[in-house]
């Protein structure tokens, strides 16, 4: 299917970014230094890279920004160098060479004292091991974070209350972490993350340990708690219908390059390449691309009285009013008729043509 028109190039951060990622390098291995600066050796594959120079490029020149608010899904498969990247956005990895700007501050030139500063006030990650301290229960573990800042006891177990039921976890409060299912300990990690309102959750391939109906109902629990807190997450996965359904955008990784970043919509409506075509395609079509990618310009055979949709509808939604239609459906926004879907537009993306 081809790209559709303007309406969805690929997206791009309209407002000034939370986080802004240029050129950015992780090697591993003796003299690192030396491969981004020498682009015949930055053009080398991570195998010949490896032969030539005895390194191992985990993070090879990346380039993204994510907007206030933003999901920002990282994706790839293991050894793609996803979760090095998002270790290097905090430093938690230091990376080899590049630019990380966190609302206007460049993280690589900050000290230690100021980067301890940012990760206490600014960040929070969320790992796959969920790191409770065993001999803390649930409200002391949440609020944590809270402590290390100095807080009172009253003023960080109040807080911490807050999160706890916001995140599902009422009535829990005094029980320790071996007491709770992996799922529940998971929320914990959650809540203690949100205790110290940070401008920016990471999240670490956090659910992956977990069984599939408890990893539902977390990412559900994520999708919540993003509508109600409106945090800027980067959200690290391996897991392509994870990616869609929580990514407002998706950056897919290979051997430490990205591949494509956009929405879900534009990786499954117009892969970049034969990749990331092998990735999307078991995605049912109709669930994620919406009318805005199947829709056909009018021609002079249309009759143009028909219901009319908008063009953010996702297909699966719309198959009915289509197929009951006898008539093409307008596709319409702000009044202006953008193009018209009509049974064969419908059909062959739900056949997954």
């Amino acid at each position: 299917m081809a790209a559709p028109t303007e309406l969805t190039a690929p997206t791009s951060v309209q407002a000034d970014p939370v986080i802004a990622v240029r050129g950015l390098w992780k090697v591993f291995g003796a003299r690192p230094e030396r491969v981004p600066a020498d682009p015949s050796l930055a053009a080398l594959s991570r195998r010949d890279l490896m032969a030539a120079t005895g390194c191992v490029a985990a993070v090879c020149g990346i380039d993204f920004a994510v907007a206030p608010g933003e999901v920002f899904v990282v994706m790839g498969l293991s050894g793609s160098g996803k979760s090095t990247l998002v270790r290097c956005l905090t430093r938690l990895v230091e990376p080899t060479a590049g630019e990380v700007v966190f609302e206007g501050e460049d993280i690589l030139a900050a000290d230690r004292r100021r980067l301890r500063t940012l990760r206490r006030d600014k960040f929070s990650m969320v790992f796959q091991h969920f790191g409770l301290l065993p001999h803390r229960r649930v409200i002391d573990n949440v609020a944590y974070g809270l402590e290390v800042r100095g807080a009172r006891r009253a003023a960080r177990w109040a807080r911490a209350q807050e999160v706890i039921d916001l995140v599902g976890l009422g009535g829990n409060e005094r029980s320790y972490p071996d007491q709770l299912s992996g799922g529940m300990q998971q929320r914990v990690g959650l809540a203690r993350a949100l205790a110290g309102d940070p401008d920016v959750l990471f999240f670490d391939e956090p659910f992956s340990a977990l069984d599939p109906l408890i990893r539902r109902d977390m990412q559900n629990e994520v999708v919540r708690l993003h509508h109600e807190v409106g945090k800027t997450m980067v959200f690290i996965t391996h897991d392509l219908s994870e990616a869609l359904k929580l990514g407002d955008r998706i950056l897919i990784m290979r051997d430490g390059k990205a591949v494509q970043c956009g929405t879900g919509e534009e990786l499954v409506g117009a892969p970049a390449d034969d990749y990331v075509a092998d990735f999307v395609h078991d995605v049912p079509r109709a669930d994620v691309l919406t009318l805005k990618w199947v829709m056909r310009p009018p021609t002079a055979n249309d009759v143009l009285d028909g219901p009319e949709l908008a063009p953010d509808v996702v297909v699966r939604a719309a198959v009915r009013t289509v197929l009951e239609s006898d008539r093409p459906v307008k596709v319409v926004r702000d009044g202006e008729l953008l193009g018209v879907v009509d049974h064969e537009e419908i059909l062959a993306t739900v056949a997954g043509e």
